[in-house]
């Protein structure tokens, strides 16, 4: 009898620690999936930046280093994406919405440019993608905070811990000042 108690118990413990396993895995992958929801919006906007810069530059040829920072910054992105270095890859996106809030403030002060149908078109475009990044990310952290409240919570921590499961990031600001309004002189 005691010996059937113990192997139900041990069954039990076996089916709790394969349910919890895989709870993790499911985590954790939709943490992956939720990754690649922001780096295909990340894309689209990749992909927009060179017409939106071409479309502003004819206006705004004395903003220059707005565009250069611009076209610097969405290399270092996709170098960043190569690397797998999402801290990276969240700084430099940060960045380039930051650059992109530049051009978009100086072709406030062009009434020609505002009234070009392409311009409003790569708008209404970059507005949906910057929408839909904006999505990306809180679907993201909400998936980073599933995984890692299943990695640290009672008594799931157990088998996280020994399966080496490692707290997801969050794809936040890094930098305080990033946070701030971009200022444009046009001096």
């Amino acid at each position: 009898m005691i010996g059937w108690i113990v192997a139900a118990l041990a069954a039990i413990v076996i089916f709790w620690g394969l349910l919890t396993y895989n709870g993790l895995v499911r985590r954790k992958n939709l943490v992956a999936e939720a990754w690649s929801g922001i780096e295909a919006q990340l894309k689209r906007r990749a992909d927009l930046i060179p017409n939106l810069i071409e479309t502003v530059k004819g206006y705004a040829a004395h903003e220059r280093s707005t565009f250069d920072q611009l076209t610097k910054l969405r290399a270092q992105a996709s170098a960043n994406q190569s690397t797998g270095d999402l801290a990276a890859r969240a700084q430099t996106e940060q960045q380039i919405t930051a650059a992109i809030g530049k051009i978009m403030a100086v072709a406030e002060a062009y009434p020609d440019l505002k009234a070009s149908a392409n311009f409003q078109q790569l708008q209404g475009q970059l507005a949906e993608i910057e929408d839909q990044i904006q999505l990306s990310r809180r679907y993201y952290n909400a998936s980073v905070r599933d995984f890692n409240v299943m990695i640290q919570q009672a008594p799931s921590n157990i088998i996280a811990g020994w399966f080496a499961f490692k707290p997801a990031d969050y794809f936040q600001i890094e930098n305080a000042a990033d946070r701030a309004v971009p200022k444009v002189s046009f001096s």
